[in-house]
């Protein structure tokens, strides 16, 4: 089973970046579930959501407290919750930000990490180029789709579009595309390092 933990703020989509997440994975044929928690339910507030994918079918039911995927939509909280407990060093990180993870000062998680499993992204900014509003998840769907080979661009963007008909379904599937040609870029440079 391969479990995600998404972090983000209220308002920045990362419950429905977790079910649109599960409906890719569904469309490929995978047994997925998503699920949020949260603290108080308002704008800007911390909030945490999770998805599993599996080829067998699910049946736990409860927080994912040891993810093999963390992705961070909001690089505030890097220093604000412990984002990182339970979270092994062999997982994938996917941060949404322009800046590295060094810059970041998360030097000495990043010296345990594996290169080829982190990833920044500009999440933000790719959904104010292609969708006129600081959405970020559906370029990070796109981004984790690139980090960690689970579920494929296509699938993504099915579910991105299934979720959202229309200009704006096509538009965050622009930033989702945008998002996972950008992490290819990492990847590679990892590869070449």
């Amino acid at each position: 089973m391969f479990s995600v933990r998404i972090h983000g703020r209220g308002g920045q989509g990362a419950v429905t970046a977790a079910e649109m997440l599960s409906v890719a994975a569904f469309r490929e044929g995978r047994h997925a579930q998503a699920f949020p928690t949260f603290g108080s339910e308002r704008t800007g507030a911390p909030v945490v959501a999770f998805c599993r994918i599996d080829d067998r079918a699910i049946r736990l039911r409860e927080p994912v407290a040891d993810p093999d995927a963390l992705v961070v939509a909001d690089p505030t909280l890097l220093h604000q919750v412990d984002l990182f407990a339970g979270f092994r060093p062999g997982g994938y990180l996917l941060v949404n930000t322009s800046r590295t993870l060094e810059e970041l000062g998360l030097l000495e998680l990043v010296g345990e990490m594996r290169p080829e499993r982190t990833a920044t992204v500009a999440a933000t900014e790719l959904a104010r180029e292609h969708l006129g509003r600081p959405l970020p998840n559906a370029a990070l769907l796109g981004g984790f789709a690139a980090l960690t080979g689970q579920v494929s661009l296509v699938a993504v963007v099915a579910a991105i579009q299934a979720q959202f008909p229309g200009r704006v379904g096509e538009a965050n599937a622009e930033a989702a595309r945008a998002a996972y040609d950008r992490v290819q870029e990492q990847l590679r440079s990892h590869a070449d390092a």
